[in-house]
């Protein structure tokens, strides 16, 4: 295997090119940024299984997790701890290539799935599971994805118009949002205490209480669905330069739109039911991946990052923002006092507005 360097990016682009003919073309910066959030991501993992009620040292855990100490570390780590995270790690990285998407194919920095309503739409599934069904854990989270699946569908029938546009979905899936809002706050006024309790417990959003029943079958969707995101991302690049430029270059702009975001809206849906609508890590997630992917000084046409939906450093990103916020929300306010979702509330609504007011500065909005 023999590396070489695109001369027209000295310091940021390899080509890899193997005896049998094979290269691939690595963007050297973007390779040392994943490797980052990967060392990061795997550090605040460590660092959360060993927080809690039985502290635990980063030499401890490791120890648990490759066989060693007492059987009541191994119990801690394995059966306790390290589904939690494994949760968190999904379920960031989830939200993270969904955001992606969806900013990419709206061509919109504000286009996220729990600014368009998907959020709302898992928590009228997820409520009507509760308050009509009095379900269980497995049938609160088959509600949440049948409505984040079915708010997904009706937002594109209403948004389609001889295909999807950008601000079209972005207007139709905000007045979606606010509608089932209002649906939820109706929802909970026909529950018991002990219903409305737990309904809103699931949609504050948290990682309290997970095992492993919740990681194997979002282990299952992020197997499929992932791997589908990612080969679509030379296509998914080009749209950003416009449907008309897409399709001269070759890419069937309807069908790379249709199923990018139908396994977006999945990614998403499924991330809901195992951890509830955790908010702003799919907004913020990508928004950090591109800006982490973009040397100093080199901005795009208009004086924002340079275009690109950076699937796999938002997968990563997202994985890093949950799993730290639900570190720190122990650290900072005591174990499962605060649960994850208002953490990231918190940080990603003040991300949202310094957003909004760098892209009102440049002209954008």
């Amino acid at each position: 295997m023999s590396t070489t360097v695109n001369p027209r990016r000295p310091q940021r682009t390899g080509v890899l090119r193997t005896k049998g003919g094979l290269s691939l073309r690595l963007d050297v910066r973007a390779v040392v940024a994943g490797l980052l959030l990967v060392a990061v991501a795997l550090a605040a993992a460590v660092a959360l299984i060993g927080s809690g009620d039985y502290p635990m040292t980063p030499d401890e855990v490791i120890g648990a997790l490759t066989g060693g100490g007492d059987a009541g570390q191994q119990f801690i780590v394995q059966e306790l701890r390290l589904p939690r995270v494994l949760v968190g790690l999904l379920v960031g990285a989830a939200f993270g290539t969904a955001g992606a998407v969806f900013q990419t194919v709206l061509r919109n920095p504000l286009g996220s799935p729990d600014v368009l309503g998907f959020a709302q739409g898992s928590s009228v599934g997820a409520l009507v599971a509760i308050v009509y069904f009095q379900a269980g854990t497995v049938a609160v989270a088959a509600g949440a994805v049948v409505g984040g699946v079915a708010t997904g569908l009706a937002i594109f029938l209403l948004a389609w118009k001889r295909g999807v546009h950008g601000y079209r979905f972005v207007l139709v899936g905000i007045g979606a949002g606010a509608m089932l809002y209002a649906l939820v706050l109706y929802l909970m006024t026909k529950a018991n205490i002990v219903e409305a309790t737990r309904a809103t417990t699931w949609m504050t959003g948290s990682l309290n209480g997970r095992d492993w029943d919740q990681v194997w079958p979002l282990a299952a969707v992020c197997a499929v669905c992932l791997p589908v995101v990612l080969l679509h991302g030379r296509p998914l690049r080009m749209l950003e330069m416009g449907d008309d430029a897409a399709h001269a270059l070759g890419v069937r702009v309807g069908r790379v739109r249709v199923v990018a975001l139908l396994a977006a809206v999945v990614l998403v849906a499924s991330a809901t039911a195992a951890a509830g609508p955790i908010s702003f890590v799919a907004l913020t997630a990508p928004q950090l991946a591109r800006r982490l992917n973009v040397p100093r000084f080199r901005k795009g046409a208009q004086g924002g990052p340079l275009p690109g939906p950076n699937l796999v450093l938002s997968a990563l990103m997202g994985a890093v923002l949950l799993v730290a916020a639900d570190w720190a929300s122990q650290r900072l306010f005591g174990a499962d006092q605060l649960p994850v979702g208002v953490l990231t509330g918190v940080l990603g609504g003040g991300y949202l507005l310094w957003l909004l007011a760098t892209e009102r500065k440049a002209g954008r909005v």
